[in-house]
C-alpha cells in the first residue's frame, strides 16, 4: 500500500477505479493517513492485517524535538499523482485527502492502530506543551500534503480523524481543535471547499465545524437530519 501511494500511476489508478465502475460523483485520492508521516522521515510501515506501525513510537519531548519538517520536494509524487489524475477524471471532481493532527499523533505515540488511544490520550493530559507540540508538527506535514493535492488541481480539501470519536467535546476543544485548525490554515488563499470528517463523531460535530471548514462529512453513526 506504501509503495501503491507513492507511485503516481498506481495512486491515480487506483483512485480512479471507483469512478470508471460504479460512476460515483466525485474521486477521492488514494492515499494513507500516514503517508506524510513517512514522507517528514519517521519510519512507519503498512503492515498486512495491522495498518501503520512506526518504528519509534513517540513518547517524550525528546522525541518531538528530533521530528523534522516535510521536505516540500518529498512531495513531488503526490503533486504528479493528482494532476495525473485530474487529467483522466475530466469533469468529476477530486477530493484530496489528509489525516487530521489527531489521528496522526495517536498512531506516532500509541505506535500503530489503537482501540482506545490510550497512550495518546495519557500523553495528552500528563504533558500537554509536549503534546500540543507534537499537534502542530502533524498540523504542518498533514496540511502541507494537503495543499500539494489542491495546488495539483483537487477541487476540494478533506481532513480526516479516524479516531476523533475517542474524545469528549470539551478535550477537542481544548487539546486539539487548534490543531486541526492549523493544518486547514494550510489551504489559506486557495478557492476550494474544506471538508472535515471524523468516525464516531456526533458530540462533537459542531466543535469539528468551528475550525474554519464549509463542511461537516458524517458517519453510518449519524444521520444527516441530525448533523444539519
Amino acid at each position: 500500500i506504501r509503495d501503491a501511494c507513492l507511485t503516481p500511476e498506481l495512486a491515480s489508478e487506483t483512485t480512479l477505479q471507483p469512478v470508471g465502475r460504479h460512476k460515483v460523483d466525485a474521486a477521492v485520492f488514494f492515499s494513507d493517513i500516514v503517508i506524510p508521516v513517512k514522507l517528514a522521515g519517521v519510519g512507519v510501515e503498512i503492515v498486512a492485517g495491522r495498518g501503520p506501525v512506526i518504528d519509534h513510537p513517540i513518547r517524550t519531548a525528546a522525541d518531538v524535538a528530533a521530528l523534522r519538517p516535510i521536505d516540500p520536494a518529498s512531495l513531488d509524487p503526490i503533486r504528479e499523482a493528482v494532476a495525473m489524475t485530474v487529467a483522466e477524471l475530466g469533469t468529476t471532481p477530486l477530493i484530496g485527502f489528509a489525516g487530521a493532527p489527531f489521528t496522526l499523533a495517536s498512531y506516532l505515540v500509541e505506535g500503530g492502530p489503537s482501540k482506545d488511544q490510550q497512550r495518546a490520550r495519557t500523553l495528552m493530559f500528563s504533558d500537554p506543551h509536549t503534546w500540543a507540540a507534537l499537534l502542530n508538527w502533524c498540523a504542518d506535514i498533514t496540511g502541507e500534503f494537503l495543499r500539494a493535492q489542491v495546488e495539483a488541481g483537487a477541487s476540494a480539501a478533506q481532513l480526516f480523524d479516524s479516531w476523533i470519536g475517542s474524545l469528549s467535546e470539551l478535550n477537542y476543544l481544548r487539546r486539539v481543535a487548534p490543531h486541526s485548525r492549523r493544518a486547514i490554515d494550510h489551504l489559506r488563499g486557495l478557492d476550494v471547499p474544506r471538508v472535515h470528517f471524523g468516525v464516531g463523531s456526533g458530540e462533537v460535530l459542531a466543535a469539528m465545524y468551528s475550525i474554519g471548514v464549509d463542511a461537516i462529512g458524517v458517519d453510518w453513526r449519524i444521520s444527516l437530519d441530525e448533523a444539519e
